[in-house]
């Protein structure tokens, strides 16, 4: 139950001084004792002021929505902020610890567009080790990785080996027309495990949960597309997207007749890396026309960064061999540096679709800019004490990676309306503001609160894993005040649509209502 409080009274207390002195005395120095005087109480009156019949409203619906007995074993938090007039117009739980999911990337985001700037880049240098001869480049072509997430179809035009393109060009401006040797991965940006502390381990070979290194290709995940064949028995066809002929593809799944059941002689589609990781096999049966496509992670992504580069130079009509690896003390000089989109651009990336790999980078990208090592526990270090000087103590904070897929994330629905709330005056705040999802318009919310007036007009961000269901973020009323607020929701039971309605109820209603008809008027 919510308790509204109008205005806040200010309670005086009764209070005893009571103190022992120690007083010189002229001949023995004998402590003297004064005895405690009582202090005159002061006194303010106290108003009981009734709210306004739209901020009750709001109240007893999101006290009627949360209470349902659908939520029965939940454990919510909501906190609505007129961050104007610094009012809170709901309270609930606002300063308990919820698992927040995908709201950490508002966390995230905020501290890297305060610590790397809306215009950092991510630098990529291409060296060559070894020597050329008669358009011949006998050695190494390195790579030294620093953590670019933008290698992929979604901020490369759909081709994400676009980003290989001047890699090429740059060795045949050289006149080099054939390699004989390696590409090589070096640099350790990111010394530690690429997987986040506490994530799934059976979630690991799906898309959303892949890793985050040094280098990335598509965001360390990729697509294998499936199409059974025309009759029963027929081979099933898969490629990869992108082709780049890794990890190697072994299939033996068949096509079996359409409303076949699963039976002793046929068995479901599986898809599953061998025990290096860099085959992936697809067995079982497929409905005869059949089609279907599959996300999986890259167990090895430099491996995959280096199947891309290998397949753009032979795209490009430079041929290539594998050799051996360039001498110790071969010469080594850059070919070109590849820079990133700058950081807004990134940051839009993650957090329009919630994308797990960009946050991850950002996450150890800040921790290697600002102490020189991009490590997890760095980076944590470094954004709880970014978080305390915007005023968020660490008990109301526990951060453990930047996506929010781990379930050792905690945080309280003030510590998020904390932080909206200074992004709101921060240098940044157009960078931030707009990379949120647009309710009925675009992200993670398109499909959400279309037909009322939150619809292109409440930006806000999901998290949801398991038993986590997040929506935190900026509304305008219908008289143009912006609304902070954060609705959090643990340990339910049933359907997460069910969260979903509850969220977007109060969403639609704080878009509706008008400022002027939720404020109290103070007491003269």
């Amino acid at each position: 139950m919510i308790r509204a409080v109008g205005i806040v009274s200010l309670l005086a207390c009764s209070a005893l001084a009571a103190c022992a002195t120690r007083t010189p005395s002229a001949t023995n120095d004998i402590p003297v004792r004064i005895d405690p005087v009582q202090l005159p109480v002061a006194t303010l009156p106290m108003y009981d002021v009734a709210l306004p019949a739209a901020r009750q409203g709001l109240i007893d619906l999101v006290d009627s929505l949360t209470g349902d007995s659908t939520f029965r074993m939940a454990h919510w938090g909501v906190l609505i902020m007129d961050p104007e007039v610094a009012d809170t117009i709901v309270s609930m739980n606002a300063g308990k610890l919820f698992m927040p999911a995908s709201n950490q990337k508002l966390i995230t985001g905020a501290t890297a567009l305060e610590l790397l700037g809306p215009d950092f880049t991510w630098q990529t240098p291409v060296l060559l080790r070894g020597r050329t001869q008669s358009g011949t480049f006998r050695g190494d072509i390195v790579l030294v990785g620093s953590g670019d997430p933008s290698w992929s179809d979604a901020m490369q035009n759909d081709s994400a080996l676009s980003v290989f393109a001047p890699i090429a060009d740059a060795l045949s401006a050289r006149g080099i027309r054939r390699v004989v040797g390696r590409i090589v991965a070096e640099g350790d940006a990111f010394p530690d495990s690429p997987i986040g502390f506490g994530w799934a381990w059976d979630d690991l070979d799906f898309g959303y949960s892949a890793g985050a290194d040094e280098l990335m290709l598509n965001e360390n995940f990729f697509r294998v597309v499936l199409a059974a064949g025309e009759s029963v028995g027929a081979p099933v066809s898969a490629r990869l997207e992108p082709d780049i002929g890794f990890p190697e593809l072994l299939v033996t799944a068949r096509s079996r007749a359409n409303g076949d059941s699963i039976t002793a002689d046929t068995s479901p589609l599986t898809i599953a890396f061998d025990s290096t990781a860099s085959r992936l096999i697809v067995a079982g049966s497929m409905p005869v026309g059949g089609s279907t496509s599959i996300t999986r992670a890259y167990r090895h992504p430099n491996d995959a960064v280096r199947a891309a580069l290998q397949t753009v130079l032979v795209s490009r009509g430079i041929r290539f061999t594998s050799g051996a690896a360039a001498p110790m003390r071969a010469r080594t000089d850059t070919l070109l540096v590849l820079t990133s989109p700058p950081l807004r651009e990134v940051h839009l990336r993650m957090q329009k679709p919630s994308q797990n790999q960009i946050a991850e980078t950002l996450f150890k990208t800040i921790a290697r800019e600002v102490t020189g090592v991009g490590t997890a526990d760095s980076a944590r270090a470094v954004i709880e004490r970014q978080l305390a000087t915007w005023g968020i103590s660490d008990s109301e904070v526990a951060v453990r990676d930047g996506s929010g897929l781990s379930r050792h994330d905690y945080v309280s629905p003030r510590a998020i309306v904390r932080l909206l709330t200074v992004m709101q005056s921060h240098p940044s705040f157009d960078a931030f503001y707009s990379a949120l999802p647009v309710a009925g318009v675009d992200g993670t919310i398109e499909s959400r609160m279309r037909g009322t007036a939150a619809e292109g007009n409440l930006r806000a961000k999901t998290g949801f894993v398991d038993k986590a269901r997040s929506l935190s973020g900026y509304v305008n009323t219908a008289d143009g005040h912006q609304l902070v607020f954060s609705i959090l929701c643990n340990n339910w039971v049933g359907s997460v649509r069910d969260v979903e309605r509850v969220q977007d109820a109060i969403g639609a209603y704080l878009a509706s209502v008008r400022m002027q008809d939720m404020r109290v008027a103070m007491p003269r």
